[in-house]
């Protein structure tokens, strides 16, 4: 039985999730919202102001699990149903480990920010504790990202789908359940935040500084679950149930690092059963020898090479004030493509 967080994922492609779909006090929307189980319609219910931010969030990871994988033969691409990403969700392999850990992540994001920005009725900017190390004269108090208040929704919105299925112990569907909470949480501890101060003070002199809690950019949590990617642990089950690493000569993971069950599937072919869309048609780089290159991207298959116009931007000028202005050249490049 697969256990996709599809409503999650395909609230980023909902177009009921904007603020005009909202009815204050009722449930319309709710109702709309395919793939939402029992305790998300409660949750989206009570807080119908977070569902934007929630579709928005998993919006945010998809794109960044795209730019990620996007010299890779699994590109994290998207298919035209509910599921978003097809059947290749069904395996759980270290692919779609990084797509829940990116996706639980994605919605923390949005949430805190949301906060911050008075979006939401239930919360406000952030209450973090003032850093030790900060200087003495330097205040605290600007309006921050709410991550506790990101963390703490996202845990339970998210995972509540998988807190609400019940398989037998030992089975495989409940150590694919075990994993999806596991990378779920992985994906939240990543979101990194910093201290972010502004100066005041006559003509800039920075005599006052005010500082906050400020989440990086998401860029820098794709590049750090990507680096997760790479180390993942394959796990079993136990007897007693429980996930354990298949390599115990490794150290275990953590609740910081990403777990799969399954081994990847053959992603060089089209194969309808795994969901694999295959790299037939990908463009590659003849000049790479990483996985970019033509050779482990078309699989030992061979490559076309075509000609292309390609259209960019050129001779650009900055003219005060405040606007550059740019010509478009176009140039006759080669393309390889798969075979």
């Amino acid at each position: 039985m697969a256990l996709w967080p599809c409503c999650l994922w395909s609230l980023a492609m909902n177009p009921l999730l904007i603020p005009e779909a909202y009815i204050i006090g009722g449930q319309p929307l709710c109702s709309q919202l395919a793939g939402l189980s029992k305790g998300q319609k409660k949750l989206c219910q009570l807080y119908q102001d977070h569902m934007q931010f929630i579709g928005e969030g998993a919006k945010t990871g998809i794109r960044e699990c795209q730019y990620q994988f996007r010299n890779r033969r699994w590109n994290c691409s998207t298919v035209d149903n509910s599921s978003v990403f097809g059947r290749v969700m069904q395996i759980g392999s270290r692919e779609t480990a990084f797509t829940y850990a990116i996706s639980a992540a994605g919605v923390v994001n949005a949430v805190s920010r949301a906060c911050r920005e008075g979006e939401l009725s239930s919360c406000g900017c952030s209450r973090a504790a003032r850093p030790k190390d900060l200087p003495r004269d330097w205040l605290w108090g600007g309006c921050g990202d709410n991550l506790d208040y990101g963390y703490r929704f996202s845990k339970e919105f998210v995972d509540a789908r998988e807190r609400e299925k019940t398989f037998t112990k030992g089975s495989m569907e409940s150590a694919r359940l075990l994993m999806n909470l596991h990378n779920n949480e992985a994906g939240r501890r990543v979101n990194l935040a910093h201290v972010s101060c502004k100066c005041h003070g006559v003509s800039g002199s920075c005599s006052l500084k005010t500082c906050w809690l400020q989440l990086a950019d998401f860029r820098k949590v794709g590049d750090a679950l990507k680096e997760k990617y790479d180390s993942a642990a394959a796990m079993r089950l136990n007897s007693r149930g429980k996930l354990v690493q298949v390599h115990s000569k490794f150290n275990s993971p953590t609740s910081n690092d990403l777990v799969y069950i399954d081994p990847s599937p053959d992603y060089c072919v089209e194969n309808k059963t795994t969901g694999s869309l295959g790299t037939q048609g990908r463009l590659c780089n003849k000049t790479s020898e990483g996985m970019d290159g033509c050779a482990l991207m078309c699989c030992g298959r061979g490559y076309d090479q075509y000609k292309t116009q390609l259209v960019e931007r050129c001779h650009c000028k900055f003219h005060w004030c405040c606007y550059v202005k740019c010509k478009h050249c176009s140039r006759i490049v080669d393309q390889f493509v798969c075979k």
